[in-house]
């Protein structure tokens, strides 16, 4: 799985040689662990430049546990209802570890559309998705997260000491919804909402999402009211679903 990962976070193709550098595993290891993978079609290879990308039978087995999701499936209606009411592209989003990852994503129907995606890892401490989450923690388990969490910076409004975060993640505590004022990617600004399942812990997040070029003047009216109700409908559906109610659901 670590050099299945690798090969997925490559931002170009790897071969062996890389995969031993990245791994840290030593190249017999690695020549074995390819070949498990490749038999298996969960890499394939590029006879020309011997680098490793992503297998098919990796897609199918992606394919369907995303058309399986019990939480995607549970929310899709209200995402997409959402989505029509703020003419915006929604994301929902699992956590997993220090990050969240996109478990669905509803373009804007504007002709300029976000290079996210389904599958997309972001971070927690700079997506609407990942504070909202966050906001939304007990002070134990939120304490415990803050500990190790990295805090790299994406542009120049990105949080990177903890004592902001921390400061932004208590107004969203309070208030009930985050912002992503252009901190994972500039000019994009984000609202984020919490969805809860049993006894009101988190189990996913929801996010709206605009050009800061398009945004428009009532945020609260426009994004914040309907990210809100959704969350609302959404959490209220899954807690009366004993398999929905819990954090691991992706």
């Amino acid at each position: 799985m670590h050099v299945l990962q690798l090969v997925a976070d490559a931002d170009e193709p790897l071969n062996v040689g890389g995969l031993v550098r990245a791994s840290g595993y030593p190249r017999p290891t690695v020549h074995r662990i390819v070949a498990a993978l490749l038999a298996e079609r969960l890499l394939v290879e590029n006879t020309s430049s011997a680098s490793l990308g992503l297998g098919p039978r990796l897609i199918q087995l992606a394919s369907r546990s995303w058309g399986r999701s019990e939480l995607r499936l549970a929310a899709v209606d209200e995402l997409k209802r959402l989505r029509d009411a703020t003419g915006e592209t929604v994301h929902l989003a699992v956590p997993n570890g220090t990050s969240m990852v996109f478990i669905e994503k509803l373009e804007s129907p504007s002709a300029v559309r976000m290079t996210s995606r389904i599958g997309t890892s972001v971070s927690l401490h700079a997506t609407a998705v990942g504070k909202a989450y966050m906001a939304a923690l007990d002070a134990a388990t939120l304490d415990s997260l803050l500990k190790d969490l990295p805090l790299p910076r994406y542009t120049p409004n990105t949080l990177v000491a903890l004592e902001d975060l921390r400061a932004q993640l208590q107004v969203t505590r309070e208030r009930g919804w985050s912002v992503d004022s252009e901190e994972n990617e500039a000019g994009i600004f984000c609202f984020g909402a919490p969805i809860l399942g049993a006894r009101g812990v988190p189990v996913a997040a929801i996010s709206v999402s605009t050009l800061i070029f398009r945004q428009k003047e009532d945020t609260e009216q426009a994004y914040v009211a309907p990210l809100l109700e959704a969350c609302r409908v959404i959490s209220a559906h899954i807690a009366q679903t004993p398999s929905l109610s819990v954090a691991d659901i992706l």
